[in-house]
């Protein structure tokens, strides 16, 4: 099984409007910079595990409700 068969996916901005949060709020909250939060979001950048627990931590959620990691194709 490839690395192309694996993403990491993320709820981010769903739980962000659910919470009302913007972007930047959830920066503030989980110690990272907006950007940082947008490429998350994006899938552009993945974070840490240690970082992916503050945002959980932040928005107030299991780390499992904001991160899915999905096998695609393959046996």
């Amino acid at each position: 099984m490839g690395e192309q068969d694996r993403q990491l996916t993320n709820r981010i901005a769903v739980l962000r409007s659910e919470r009302k949060m913007t972007q930047k709020d959830l920066a503030e909250k989980a110690g990272v910079s907006r950007q940082t939060i947008i490429s998350i979001e994006n899938k552009k950048y993945t974070p840490s595990l240690a970082l992916a627990f503050e945002i959980a931590h932040a928005l107030e959620a299991e780390i499992t409700e904001v991160f899915q990691y999905e096998f695609q194709g393959g046996d």
